[in-house]
């Protein structure tokens, strides 16, 4: 059965604007161009306005010509998750379209034509699943109403299919190509049919993805790729400490070296630090080896300022205690501090360090400034953003925000870190001063030396196991460095999405809790990180789970059965917690919290991976949940440890995120998260000492090498729900897997991360 989606004033398709889109593409004249007017934008009660012209803003564009080909313009940022493949195979599924004709082009930023264009949260498809629907069936609609007219016939026993539309009378049928021109002339429907789930021809299948011929042949163009006339490339030293000023700067010998063109000052910047860049001192040349050996033989003296002092070991041993006292209750049920805890009591603090991303393309971008204009390369996730810091650089007011064009390359990875536009204000500021264009890449050093880290955390939990193996009473603290501290240096606490996190929305069925945080300073520039605080909430909501077994002398998957209890959904709002967040999903049923989701996947990781087989007394199976981004995934791994060695054999997640678009997608990107969630685990970490990261590369910043690596399985449960985020949930459950596995094998507790802080790896 097909389900209809009608459109009021903010719901609206429209068959407008061709001749600038046309023109934009080089289409001809009789090309058909389908426009939406849906608003994308991340707030929901956002409203969509009028332009100069009295039409309204376009987000999405289908394009067809007499050919046959099909063009979709995708409005989010590719950077290996695979969008500019899933949002057209979503599109021409309800198109009815024919795959292989199918060409996707990038939007540059445009915040009146696409909305938000952030790509960030794993919400790309999980916010605009409906919506991107909506425009294929709207361009179906339209063709089978043109083939409909040319025929003389009702549009009710017409149908598209792969390209075609077909009269089922008679076996008549007409290409997409061959009624373009007819379907240009036909206005938008008020309403639409969207298909059923069981007629999905596209959705659900494996297909190439969009960019793979020219990224396999080298072809394709990343921000450091770009190369213009009369560029100069530039090299930044910039602040050791968050804060941090120059005192004295002797550059006479950096302006020696050949092919050196200017050493520029960057303007200082004062807290809050946003997302601007940090200052410091560029080096401008015609080579990049120049940049390089130039910005060697600066000499600069610092003003470390007031975060000179920070020391991120100190620091996390006071987190590590703050969490032991009751804190600002965020949810609670009943009442846990009236309660006599006995000897099946169990109270436990975890750990979690600084993180990098440590995406493998560096920050990069390229500005030319002509006048109050400025043109922009840039791999960002958020190009309008950065738009936006571009245009405030160069003095402009917020109606010339077009001004700057922002052209979004391919990303090499960013995991939340090309969020931040500062790297591309840094090549702005220098494309100014210099008049000419400059490319801005930041080395590898740079990167983890000067970045956005996820927030250093500690994590406590207190439960009472009672008489049936299960518990009454939970106790649960945080404490971090909030996000919101870059915008304002006097926020101490996290937001209510960032609690929504793994953390204040505790999925079990439990009679008495209490979720609680501290407020924490802050001394380097938190950011989003892939998963986010999922990271250190998962990481100690699944190794205490596996010690409450542990003390019942009960496996960890009947402890995690007992405490999620009935199936049931939980709303952390009946306890108080109010502005739970449920990453923007609150209104949707498909995303409730459903413990039975949960006790599935539970058992789906523990039986496929079979964790209960028979294991040398050295090898041990450990196992974890945490449902985060609208999705539930469950993970399994498996270690040896050997000579105090830790050695992992084999892993597993189990994945339910609803409507599954792209299965392959899927997997990779679940695969990606347990590589990731396996460098956490082992190695990760970022540490500061007199408020300088001592970090620089991958030698004292490992990640998991191909060695490290073993056989990873993705099991998917099938589902017609509305699909959930797939980037980020794959990694919070795979660290207290690991960890869990890593004490069923020695019986050796990881409390704080990483693991070869006790064992070698």
């Amino acid at each position: 059965m097909n389900s209809t989606i009608e459109f009021n004033h903010d719901d609206n398709v429209e068959n407008v604007s061709r001749r600038r889109f046309i023109q934009g593409l080089g289409l001809g004249s009789s090309a058909f161009v389908l426009g939406v007017t849906i608003p994308l934008a991340s707030n929901a009660a956002s409203t969509v306005t009028s332009t100069k012209d009295g039409q309204l803003p376009l987000n999405f564009f289908v394009s067809l010509d007499k050919s046959g080909a099909i063009t979709i313009v995708c409005h989010r940022s590719e950077m290996g998750q695979g969008i500019r493949t899933s949002v057209p195979q979503i599109i021409a599924d309800e198109m009815c379209a024919d795959w292989n004709n199918v060409t996707v082009v990038q939007a540059p930023a445009d915040r009146e034509k696409y909305g938000s264009q952030g790509t960030a949260g794993s919400a790309s498809i999980r916010s605009h699943f409906k919506t991107i629907r909506t425009i294929g069936a709207t361009a179906r609609h339209m063709l089978e109403q043109a083939a409909a007219n040319v025929w003389s016939v009702d549009k009710s026993i017409v149908n598209a299919d792969n390209g075609f539309v077909i009269n089922t009378k008679n076996g008549k049928k007409l290409s997409f190509g061959e009624l373009a021109s007819i379907a240009a002339k036909i206005p938008a429907p008020d309403k639409v049919s969207l298909k059923s789930v069981s007629d999905f021809s596209l959705i659900g299948r494996d297909v190439k993805l969009s960019d793979l011929d020219d990224i396999v042949a080298g072809k394709a163009q990343y921000a450091q790729d770009i190369q213009l006339p009369n560029m100069l490339i530039a090299s930044i030293t910039r602040p050791p400490v968050v804060g941090a000023t120059i005192k004295s700067l002797d550059d006479k010998a950096a302006r020696k070296v050949a092919g050196v063109v200017d050493v520029i000052r960057l303007k200082p910047r004062s807290f809050p630090v946003n997302v601007n860049p940090l200052g410091g001192v560029a080096i401008v040349a015609t080579n990049t080896w120049a940049a390089l050996e130039g910005r060697k033989k600066l000499i600069i003296e610092w003003d470390r300022g007031p975060k000179g002092d920070h020391n991120s070991e100190i620091f996390k041993k006071e987190l590590a205690d703050a969490v032991k006292n009751k804190g600002n209750i965020i949810r609670q049920r009943g009442d846990v501090y009236q309660h006599t805890y006995d000897d099946n009591a169990l109270e436990a603090t975890y750990t979690v360090p600084y993180l990098h991303h440590a995406s493998m393309e560096t920050p990069a971008a390229t500005a030319v400034v002509d006048g109050d204009k400025c043109e922009i390369w840039a791999g960002t996730q958020n190009p309008q953003w950065a738009q936006g810091q571009a245009a405030g650089e160069l003095g402009l007011p917020p109606e010339k925000t077009s001004n700057v064009t922002l052209n979004v390359t391919l990303m090499g990875g960013a995991f939340g870190r090309k969020s931040k536009g500062d790297f591309v204000v840094e090549a702005v500021e220098l494309a100014k001063a210099t008049k000419r264009p400059v490319k801005v890449v930041w080395s590898r050093e740079d990167d983890v030396k000067h970045g956005f880290y996820h927030s250093i955390a500690a994590n406590y939990h207190k439960a009472q196991i009672n008489k049936d193996k299960s518990v009454d009473y939970w106790i649960g603290r945080n404490a971090y460095p909030p996000i919101g501290w870059l915008f304002n240096d006097k926020t101490k606490t996290p937001s209510d999405s960032q609690l929504s996190l793994g953390f204040a929305d505790l999925p079990f069925n439990i009679d008495h809790l209490s979720c609680e945080n501290h407020e924490v300073e802050s001394y380097v520039r938190p950011g989003w990180l892939r998963s986010v605080a999922c990271i250190n909430n998962g990481f100690a909501l699944g190794s205490f789970v596996d010690e409450l077994a542990d003390k019942a002398k009960i496996s960890t998957r009947q402890m995690w059965l007992n405490l999620l209890g009935k199936d049931n959904f939980i709303d952390p709002r009946q306890d108080g917690f109010d502005k739970w967040s449920n990453y923007g999903m609150v209104n949707e049923k498909d995303h409730r919290i459903s413990t039975k989701r949960i006790k599935n996947l539970i058992n789906l990781v523990s039986d496929k991976a079979n964790i209960d087989e028979k294991l040398p007394s050295n090898e041990g199976w450990g196992i974890s949940f945490l449902r985060s981004f609208g999705s539930y995934v469950a993970a399994a791994s498996k270690v040896r440890v050997d000579n105090n060695k830790v050695t992992v054999l084999e892993m597993h997640t189990a994945v339910d995120c609803g409507i599954v678009v792209t299965p392959d997608r899927v997997k990779a990107q679940m695969e990606g998260a347990m590589v990731m969630g396996l460098t956490i685990a082992l190695m990760g970490e970022i540490t500061t000492e007199n408020g300088e990261i001592m970090q620089s590369n991958f030698h004292d910043y490992p990640v998991a090498r191909m060695q490290q690596i073993p056989p990873m399985f993705v099991h998917l449960v099938e589902s017609d729900l509305a699909p959930g985020g797939i980037g980020e949930p794959g990694l919070p459950p795979v660290p207290p897997s690991i960890t869990n596995a890593i004490f069923k094998a020695s019986g050796k507790r990881i409390r704080d991360l990483p693991v070869n802080k006790v064992f070698n790896v």
